[in-house]
């Protein structure tokens, strides 16, 4: 138990923080499945709705303070690669 009124602030503070971050975690973790799914499946366009989605939430994550800046952008540059080079082999094989 807190002490002192400020600390009982600070915990109560820092309980409303762990449960918005525990759902800004979750919403975006979820949109990153969502996109590596799409991607692994072939589906161009669905893949890139949701990799659009995905980074936004990533994005947006990173803006809260949720998500370290640098891990979001190695997460957006990961899936933009992996849907670049999912899209590259379909291309060769219809050109083929």
């Amino acid at each position: 138990m807190a002490n002192t009124v400020s600390a009982a602030k600070r915990h109560r503070q820092s309980l409303k923080r762990k449960l918005r971050n525990t759902y800004v975690k979750a919403e975006f973790r979820a949109a990153l499945k969502v996109a590596r799914e799409a991607t692994a499946a072939g589906d161009e366009a669905k893949a890139k709705e949701a990799v659009k989605v995905a980074t936004r939430l990533i994005d947006r994550a990173a803006s809260k303070g949720v998500l370290h800046s640098r891990s979001a952008s190695r997460l957006v540059s990961r899936m933009g690669h992996n849907l670049s080079t999912k899209k590259a082999p379909a291309a060769a094989k219809a050109a083929k």
